[in-house]
């Protein structure tokens, strides 16, 4: 029997893994920045193309990961130092400047613009705004987790904070999680499944934690985030703001879909077995790198700061993204970047062709 293990040591401490990683700053993770400038730039010089900008951008990143050689490997992980901290910071104030650009916009757009740039705002900031929200919420400093809670606000996902780590972390790949996809399953099936599963399990992680810490609903940050958008929604139609309040829900749409397509993608068809240990108790098995699909495409890894390499995320979910591992195979792999997997999944039948001839060979090889 082959079992697919990580190549480093999983029980070394925070501290001691840092000390053994190179001191380098990896400037690739600057490319960052050009989706929200890009972004931005659209929208005051031609907000009228806005969807092309989103169309051209995403093609062209696909076809990058897929075919330029050499751009299907990044760099091996290093330690953490001021860039790769404020780059995902720095996405905050980024993606609150993009938003009121493309509300001002709006405001006097005609409708088929005011969509368009709703699209592009909830394509950043569903690709790295949600992304970089995550790694955030991850953080040890409280200021880290705040900013998390600011980028989940803005685009209506705030339960995310709760569900993510509370939830998800611990029960992914299993079929009580509502943020994994189960073999044979589409997007299209998945996606209710999942925004009504995830906002259900939150307010129950939540309810969870108040009475354990004998708190009331009024001490949550998820009953506030909540009233928060609702005041500012209902601000923006008081006013007379009809575009930008319904530019702003289309983009928190477009945002939430886009982090369900990558959850989709990322834990596709695995699943945690049960096992028995030595007092005869039936349980899960532990979270294991074959339980997430891995990426290693350069351009992708700059833009969504190691994203792609999910297996070691999860097994260790301390990490931050520059000290990241690539899970190589016999751990599970997506036939290409994030960026053309997800194009993939929008096609049921050509996603479950690929991916399902990839679980057919896993299941194979776990059985040598």
């Amino acid at each position: 029997m082959t079992t697919a293990k990580h190549p480093s040591n999983a029980t070394a401490t925070p501290e001691a893994a840092q000390a053994q990683l190179p001191n380098r700053i990896e400037w690739r993770f600057l490319l960052a920045v050009l989706l929200p400038l890009g972004a931005i730039f659209q929208v005051l010089h031609d907000p009228s193309n806005a969807i092309w900008g989103v169309v051209v951008s995403w093609l062209l990143i696909a076809a990058i990961d897929h075919f330029l050689p050499g751009a299907q490997t990044s760099p091996a992980p290093v330690s953490v130092n001021a860039l790769h901290v404020w780059v995902v910071r720095m996405h905050v104030p980024a993606q609150l400047g993009l938003m009121a650009c493309a509300a001002w916009a709006a405001s006097s757009a005609d409708w088929p613009t005011v969509i368009g740039l709703a699209i592009m705002v909830g394509w950043v900031s569903g690709a790295q705004g949600i992304t970089f929200a995550h790694e955030l919420g991850h953080s040890k400093l409280k200021f880290d987790r705040f900013l998390g809670w600011v980028l989940m606000i803005s685009i209506w996902y705030a339960h995310f904070m709760v569900e993510h780590y509370r939830g998800h972390h611990p029960r992914a790949a299993t079929f009580e999680d509502p943020a994994s996809s189960r073999r044979g399953e589409s997007f299209y099936a998945f996606w209710p499944r999942t925004v009504v599963g995830c906002f259900t399990s939150a307010w129950q992680l939540e309810a969870q934690r108040l009475k354990q810490w004998k708190q009331g609903w009024l001490q949550s940050p998820l009953v506030w985030s909540f009233t928060l958008n609702l005041l500012l929604v209902a601000a923006f139609i008081g006013v007379g703001a009809i575009k930008i309040a319904v530019g702003w829900l289309v983009a928190s749409v477009v945002a939430f879909s886009l982090l369900e397509l990558v959850n989709y993608i990322e834990h596709y068809g695995l699943q945690r077995q049960f096992v028995t240990n030595a007092a005869g108790k039936t349980a899960r098995e532990p979270f294991a790198p074959p339980h997430a699909w891995n990426a290693n495409h350069w351009l992708t890894n700059a833009l969504l700061v190691n994203l792609q390499r999910h297996s070691d995320h999860h097994t260790r979910a301390w990490k931050p993204f520059a000290t990241l591992e690539h899970s190589p195979a016999p751990c599970p792999q997506l036939p290409t970047g994030y960026a053309g997997s997800i194009l993939l999944a929008l096609v049921p039948p050509l996603w479950f062709k690929v991916m399902n001839a990839r679980l057919d060979a896993l299941a194979s090889n776990t059985q040598k």
